[in-house]
């Protein structure tokens, strides 16, 4: 039995759920990180197909916690240049490190890679670990709240964040309803070998079918997230790999050269959910749970780490005006300003996958060239890129 009373309490120990405690305690909070389960660890010589478009916002919040160089250290395959075309015809959108005055415009890292380094650095940040543990109950009122786990534990703090994915249970125990589309499509991911260099060059061509982007990993290994109806990723998934292969280099017209398998695959279902409120009380939610968006331009995580990003500056500012940083008005304001970024960030790539996963003639006629124009405009180009580098 536990009952001292803590700053806040964090459920979920992924990628944002981890970043929050680190961010929490960087602020000086006694924090509390509960999870179902030990992350298995990094393993070098098995990359996890679980990949992130990094933006620089996030490696600079990683980088104040302390955890970006040793993931750099391990890990992260820089890329300079993205080139986004339709196969429907008309000019390609491109963006440019060089062009827009950045050494890279991002990093492409592995899921378990980030986990791995950022639950190394909890201990040092003075979070308090209950693993393996679960939610079960929650109580709250006005001056705090109270967790049951299912060990038997029971926890007590100022604050609790629903960080424990999609399907969240404290979210669901804090009474925060969410709508859900089904866009009854799946990612496909898997490493692929390319005949070709890749040039540092995250690619993503726009089918009929969905998406299909081509991230970098190395000079002839890189990441594929191929979205595909879901009944088009079961044939994909079960075709022998000389035919996936052959099917995959067609999907992207030939770009880099033939395309191999370079690993195992595997596929993911994809919708857009969203919190209807990011509070209830003395529970916020953030990351997965509070949004779930389409992952065509690789912003899932890093809206969530912006989530954690505002949470975390807005707990300083109040500490040095030497006011409360859990009042329910600086709660609202966070949530307030987080759910109409992420709500704007969620439609417009709903929008985009609509638009461009769609065979009606006029749409096909008009999207190439809107693209080839807006790549023919410097300014629009540095702010689609500001948009999603968070900058």
């Amino acid at each position: 039995m536990s009952r001292r009373t803590r700053d806040a309490i964090v459920v979920g120990g992924g990628v944002v759920g981890a970043a929050c405690a680190l961010a929490l305690a960087d602020a000086g909070l006694e924090v509390t990180l509960v999870e179902g389960r030990e992350p298995a660890g990094w393993q070098p010589q098995q990359p996890d197909l679980r990949v992130y478009a990094f933006a620089p916002d996030n490696a600079q919040l990683l980088r104040t916690l302390g955890v970006w160089p040793s993931v750099l250290a391990a890990r992260a395959c820089a890329y300079r240049r993205m080139r986004v075309w339709d196969a429907a015809g008309g000019d390609e959108l491109q963006f440019d490190a060089d062009r827009l005055g950045r050494e890279q415009l991002g990093w492409i890292v592995e899921n378990d890679l980030l986990v791995d380094r950022l639950w190394a650095a909890l201990p040092a940040a003075g979070v308090q670990l209950c693993c393996p543990a679960r939610v079960e109950a929650l109580e709250q009122d006005a001056d705090g709240v109270r967790l049951r786990l299912d060990d038997g534990r029971r926890l007590e703090a100022t604050l609790a964040v629903a960080a424990d994915g999609a399907d969240s249970t404290l979210r669901r125990l804090a009474g925060l309803e969410v709508s859900r589309q089904d866009y009854g499509q799946r990612g496909v991911v898997a490493y692929i070998d390319t005949e070709q260099d890749n040039q540092a060059t995250a690619w993503q061509r726009f089918l009929v079918s969905g998406p299909l982007a081509v991230l970098p990993a190395g000079t002839h290994r890189s990441s594929i997230v191929w979205t595909l109806p879901d009944a088009e990723a079961e044939r994909v998934l079960a075709l022998d790999e000389p035919a996936f292969n052959a099917s995959l280099t067609r999907a992207f017209a030939g770009r880099l050269g033939a395309m191999t398998l370079a690993s195992r695959r595997a596929a993911f279902p994809l919708r857009r959910q969203l919190a209807q409120a990011y509070v209830a009380g003395r529970v916020l939610t953030l990351g997965d749970a509070a949004h779930v968006v389409h992952p065509l331009a690789g912003q899932g995580v890093n809206l969530g780490l912006r989530d954690v990003a505002a949470l975390h500056a807005q707990v300083l500012r109040a500490q040095q005006r030497r006011q409360d940083w859990s009042s329910p008005e600086r709660l609202q304001r966070w949530a307030r300003e987080r759910r109409s970024d992420n709500t704007v960030s969620a439609y417009g790539l709903d929008a985009i996958n609509t638009i461009f996963s769609n065979d009606e003639m006029h749409l096909t006629l008009a999207r190439g060239r809107a693209l080839g124009c807006a790549g023919k405009l410097p300014p629009l180009v540095s702010a689609l890129w500001k948009r999603a580098a968070g900058l």
